[in-house]
C-alpha cells in the first residue's frame, strides 16, 4: 500500500465523509457529489473501520453524528472551507477586483439591489458578484466573501456585524385591504387566505410562528379559506399585489412597495422581528480589501437612513 505522507484517507472519502455530516443523509450527500447512496455507505463503512470508530449513528430516519464523527467533520469543515477561500482567492488575483456577495432572494431584490448603484458610483473599481439563493447551504462562505442573513447573528464558522432589526406585520393589495376594512383583530386575520411559505432556511418566521409572538395562537374557523403555499417570498409578495391573500411583511422588504401603493398594511398588528439582518464573513479568514469597502459602506448606508428616517 502506498504511504501518504499525511497518513489520512484518501481525500475523496473524507469528501464523502464531510458531505454525510454536513447533510445528516448519505441519500443527499450522494446526489450532490453525483454517486449512489451505496457508494457513500461503502465509504463511509471503509472510513469507520480504518479510524476504528463509528463516526455516524444510524436511527430511523437516517444518520447522527457520534462525538466523534462531531470531532472529524469540525476540523474538515473549516479545512475545506479555508482551502475553497485560498483557491477562489488565488483564481480572482489575476483579473479584475471582485467581491461576491450571497443573499437571500427577497433581500437581494428588495433591499439591496436597490442601493447598489450608489455604491458602483462611490467605488466603480469593484466588481459585485452575487450569489442569490434561498437555500442556505447555496450561501457558503467558500462561495462567497460576504453573506447577508436573517436571524439571530450566532453562526458557527461566521463572524457577524449587525445591519439592522425588523418588524414584521401582514400586507395585501390596497384594493383587499379596503374590502376587509373591517378586519382589525388576529381573529379577523385567521378567516382571511394567508399566503404560505415553505421555508428552506428556519430562521425566516411562518404564520405560524407570527401569531404565536403575537400571543394568539393561529386557529383557523372551518370557514377559513385554503392558504395558498409558495416556496418563493417575491412571489408571495407578488400574489399578495394581485389581491388574493395576506402576505408577512418584513418592514424593511415591503416598505417601498407600500409607500410605492403596490401593498398595504391591512390591520395594526405587528410583532418585533425574532431575528435581525446581519452582514457576515467567514471567521479566521481576513476579509479582502474590497469586500471590507463594501461591508463598511453597507453598515454605512443603514446608519444613514436610520438618522434620515430619525429626523
Amino acid at each position: 500500500m502506498v504511504r501518504r505522507f499525511y497518513n489520512l484517507p484518501s481525500l475523496t472519502t473524507l469528501a464523502v465523509f464531510e458531505a454525510s455530516a454536513r447533510h445528516l443523509s448519505f441519500t443527499r450527500a450522494g446526489r450532490e457529489l453525483n454517486v449512489t447512496p451505496g457508494a457513500v455507505s461503502r465509504q463511509i463503512k471503509s472510513l469507520e473501520a480504518e479510524i476504528g470508530c463509528p463516526l455516524f449513528q444510524r436511527v430511523h430516519r437516517g444518520v447522527v453524528l457520534t462525538s466523534e464523527g462531531e470531532e472529524l467533520h469540525g476540523v474538515l469543515s473549516r479545512a475545506f472551507s479555508q482551502t475553497a477561500a485560498a483557491f477562489h482567492h488565488i483564481k480572482r488575483q489575476g483579473g479584475a477586483r471582485s467581491v461576491t456577495v450571497g443573499a437571500s432572494t427577497a433581500f437581494a431584490s428588495l433591499w439591496l439591489l436597490p442601493r447598489l448603484a450608489a455604491f458602483w458610483r462611490a467605488s466603480p473599481e469593484v466588481v459585485l458578484n452575487h450569489v442569490i439563493s434561498d437555500n442556505p447551504q447555496d450561501l457558503r462562505l467558500a462561495q462567497v466573501d460576504l453573506r447577508i442573513r436573517y436571524g439571530q447573528g450566532a453562526w458557527p464558522e461566521e463572524d457577524a456585524a449587525l445591519l439592522f432589526p425588523d418588524r414584521i406585520y401582514p400586507v395585501c393589495a390596497p384594493e383587499f385591504a379596503k374590502r376587509h376594512e373591517d378586519a382589525a383583530t388576529a381573529a379577523d386575520l385567521a378567516r382571511l387566505p394567508l399566503l404560505q411559505i415553505d421555508r428552506v432556511d428556519p430562521d425566516w418566521s411562518s404564520w405560524d410562528d407570527w401569531f404565536t409572538l403575537l400571543g394568539q395562537p393561529l386557529v383557523k374557523g372551518a370557514d377559513a379559506p385554503r392558504s395558498p403555499r409558495f416556496n418563493n417570498y417575491v412571489i408571495s409578495l407578488q400574489v399578495a399585489e394581485e389581491a388574493q391573500g395576506v402576505a408577512l411583511g418584513w418592514d424593511s422588504l415591503v416598505r417601498p412597495l407600500i409607500e410605492a401603493g403596490r401593498l398595504a398594511r391591512i390591520t395594526d398588528l405587528e410583532i418585533p422581528a425574532p431575528g435581525a439582518f446581519y452582514i457576515t464573513g467567514s471567521r479566521g479568514r481576513e476579509l479582502g480589501s474590497d469586500a471590507q469597502v463594501l461591508r463598511d459602506w453597507l453598515i454605512a448606508e443603514v446608519a444613514r437612513e436610520r438618522a434620515l428616517a430619525a429626523t
